[in-house]
């Protein structure tokens, strides 16, 4: 699975997609698909 992180603060440019293994539930857990995310333009400062 892909997702977005970043190592340091800076401009969106920091931002970095990285593949990592899936997820897998424990017990009484579920693990839920998001196809669309929001980012705030805070959340990048």
């Amino acid at each position: 699975m892909e997702i977005v992180q970043f190592t340091e603060f800076g401009a969106p440019e920091v931002l970095q997609l990285v593949e990592v293994p899936t997820p897998r539930p424990g017990a009484g857990e579920v693990l839920i698909k998001v196809v669309a995310a929001g980012v705030n333009y805070a959340d990048i400062y």
